[in-house]
């Protein structure tokens, strides 16, 4: 049997000289032993894993809400699809896989119910009391909120992985550049995004063949298959989407080695000094995938049935927020024990953020009576 000793050697022995290490763990905000069998980011991805938020990402919206249909890509897939990206290219490139993987798990942990309408919206409601955003969101859960620990609040994390979550928002122990791992699954997220989105915006009919007429990443996907748009059956359209997985996780692999190399970055305190990130596109792919995220935007995510959605998020939030203001007494004795020290707003806030789409929506109902808006 391996104990964490020989799997953090082994780690040693076969990650690239670039790759964060757990046995070079900087530790934790709250000091406490490690597993007997387990790495630190084996324990930091069992810990994830098994919190109420990541569980709750199964009933919250990417685009298309729950009640449209069983196929349609839901936040907890987005998510598994993003740790499958990072895998793939941490282990064509040597990084710690594990590291990549619990940081992909808990990157989206803070989304509100609605998708990106529901960030929008709890962003306005609380415009006067700091706002809200789905990075910080998720700290605040993996660090504060969530509750199951007698000895520390949150999850105790280690630093790499909170480093790794934190993306735009960094932490007080954080110097220089992120590592490569975290880099990688910051990537990893938007090519998910853009693969995964044209694929359900395709199989929703909301997006068609006709529609992406002369988009180059298209048309270069067309030809390299030997496909026609004007018969694309839904065989023909799985074929594209995985045609282009395997092509962008290509490109990002080569193009993010090629960097490693020209720099000689020989170890993660390189990457952190590193003037800029070293893991992304080549130079052909970006304005490629710009172009697709720029499309997606104006066709998919502000198309009239999705801005239907935008107008039940606003409706159900909204009520919500209100209503919790008027009677804070409505809310979970938990919560209200929290409004003291973190004032009201950001407390309904949380409370807020934590529903899925359809308790949200079951709420409003609850409190206004009668029909309200559908999830």
């Amino acid at each position: 049997m391996y104990d964490r000793e020989a799997l953090d050697a082994r780690e040693a022995a076969t990650l690239a000289p670039y790759a964060t290490l757990s046995g070079h763990s900087r530790g934790r905000v709250y000091p406490e032993p490690e597993s007997q069998r387990r790495t630190t980011f084996q324990k930091d991805r069992d810990r994830i894993l098994h919190t109420t938020a990541f569980r709750r990402l199964e009933y919250k919206t990417q685009v298309f809400l729950n009640s449209t249909g069983d196929h349609y890509r839901t936040r907890l897939t987005h998510t598994l699809e993003v740790a499958q990206v990072a895998r793939s290219v941490a282990l064509s490139l040597g990084l710690n896989e594990t590291l990549s993987e619990s940081i992909a798990l808990a990157h989206d942990l803070g989304h509100p119910p609605f998708g990106h309408a529901g960030e929008r919206i709890l962003n306005g409601l609380m415009e006067r009391h700091g706002g809200f955003d789905h990075n910080r969101q998720t700290l605040r859960i993996v660090t504060e909120l969530e509750d199951r620990y007698p000895d520390f609040p949150g999850l105790n994390l280690s630093l790499e992985t909170l480093e790794g979550i934190a993306k735009h928002e960094p932490l007080a122990s954080q110097t220089g550049m992120p590592s490569l791992e975290a880099q990688l699954v910051n990537i990893a997220d938007g090519l998910a995004y853009s693969a995964h989105d044209l694929d359900d915006g395709l199989r929703s009919g909301l997006i068609t063949p006709a529609d992406l007429r002369g988009l180059p990443l298209w048309e270069h996907l067309l030809a390299r298959l030997n496909l026609s748009p004007e018969h694309l059956s839904e065989k023909d359209r799985r074929v594209l989407q995985r045609e282009l997985l395997g092509w962008l996780i290509t490109d990002l692999s080569e193009a993010s080695h090629a960097r490693l190399v020209q720099h000689r970055i020989e170890s993660p305190q390189q990457v952190q000094q590193h003037p800029e990130l070293l893991m992304g596109f080549s130079e052909t792919m970006r304005p490629l995938l710009s172009e697709l995220n720029r499309f997606l935007r104006a066709q998919l995510y502000h198309h009239w049935q999705v801005e239907r959605q935008v107008a039940q998020a606003e409706h159900a939030l909204g009520g919500l927020f209100r209503a919790y203001l008027r009677r804070p007494a409505m809310l979970p004795p938990a919560a209200r024990a929290r409004t003291a020290q973190e004032g009201l707003e950001r407390v309904v806030c949380d409370y807020l953020a934590g529903m899925t789409d359809r308790y949200a929506a079951d709420e409003y109902r609850r409190l206004h009576g009668g029909a309200g808006p559908e999830a």
